[in-house]
């Protein structure tokens, strides 16, 4: 079996909130992935130009960031930590804009839908 080689990050690159962790040890929970992790990658495409990808996986691959933040595994690649250094994660229950969002220091320009942004 192949050795996956990850670095151990902390929540100066993506801190978890309650909301959030709330509903991703929920989703975890229902996948039978109870040691899971939320892999969030930095994209081209949208409006502004980049956006979030959000997946859960069983784990870090090689090269990843692996941070811990309110009892949820949280997986980043290194050139997607480029952008999301500094952000917050947070879930919302609304109807119109429910979900997961990203709170982002280093946006500089959001779209309307809010689903996409520029550093």
């Amino acid at each position: 079996m192949e050795q996956i080689s990850h670095r151990i990050g902390n929540e100066k690159l993506i801190r978890v909130l309650d909301g959030a962790s709330a509903k991703l040890r929920g989703l975890l929970e229902k996948q039978g992935r109870s040691e899971g992790a939320l892999r969030i990658a930095v994209i081209g495409g949208g409006c502004s130009g980049l956006q979030y990808k959000m997946d859960l996986v069983d784990g870090p691959a090689n090269r990843d960031i692996l941070v811990v933040s309110n009892h949820v595994r949280v997986v980043v690649d290194p050139k997607s930590a480029l952008f999301v250094s500094g952000s917050e994660l947070d879930f919302s229950e609304d109807l119109q804009k429910g979900g997961f969002k990203v709170t982002n220091p280093n946006a500089v320009a959001h779209c309307s839908c809010g689903e996409s942004f520029s550093a």
